[in-house]
């Protein structure tokens, strides 16, 4: 079972910035998930596109241009980073999931990966895209065939994974507090892998592991690393 560092080692570092990043890999975080929005055609990663809860700046997102938003303070010093600057980061490390959030996300995404292709050499195949906006995700598949996408939900489908196998996404990744041992083995049998976020607590990292899912979302990804079973990181 895979342990994905949700908006990086958050529980420990400020939510989506390249400390909290950094310390994912570090504590030997399988993969990293993140949050992005568009600003004047630029990808941001942040959760909310309200400031206040992870900077120290207030309203919305878009009442800022990109250079002002550069500046804020996102928590022990860290700026608000762009995509470009977590691709770099992450490049050969470990995979990444990135949740689009903003409904204007896709052609900049799209932009932006074929850049990294170009000057970072960047693996594609390291990559999961996730939204709980379907209709990005019918968007992608119809551009980019080739990018692995993640169906998000945060309720129990009364036809389980069948969703997911509509979109023609890799995974579902799950609300823990919904899933069960129907969905996963549902979405087994069509071929999907599951993650399922946001799991800090032990019993919930065993319960899911013998669920058989393929990865959990945790803001504490060493202390879930122990729990789970997994070797320490060196």
């Amino acid at each position: 079972m895979q342990i994905i560092a949700h908006r990086g080692a958050s529980g420990e570092f400020p939510e989506n910035t390249l400390l909290a990043i950094e310390q994912a890999i570090v504590q030997g975080a399988d993969a990293v998930e993140i949050d992005v929005f568009a600003v004047q055609g630029e990808l941001i990663v942040i959760h909310d596109h309200h400031l206040h809860r992870t900077t120290n700046g207030s309203g919305s997102i878009y009442q800022y241009s990109l250079a002002e938003l550069m500046q804020l303070d996102a928590g022990q010093g860290q700026r608000i980073p762009t995509l470009w600057q977590v691709l770099e980061l992450t490049h050969g490390k470990c995979w990444l999931n990135i949740e689009l959030k903003g409904d204007n996300t896709v052609a900049p995404l799209l932009t932006l990966l074929e850049k990294a292709k170009q000057q970072l050499g960047f693996d594609c195949q390291q990559l999961l895209i996730s939204s709980f906006n379907h209709h990005l995700l019918v968007t992608i598949k119809r551009e980019r065939p080739d990018l692995k996408l993640g169906a998000l939900t945060a309720s129990l489908p009364v036809d389980y994974a069948a969703f997911a196998s509509q979109l023609q996404a890799y995974s579902i990744n799950c609300d823990v507090s919904f899933i069960n041992q129907a969905m996963v083995d549902d979405a087994k049998a069509r071929g999907l892998k599951v993650y399922v976020y946001t799991v800090d607590q032990p019993d919930e990292i065993r319960r899911l592991k013998n669920y058989g899912v393929d990865g959990i979302f945790s803001n504490y990804p060493a202390k879930s690393r122990v729990a789970a079973n997994k070797k320490p990181a060196v």
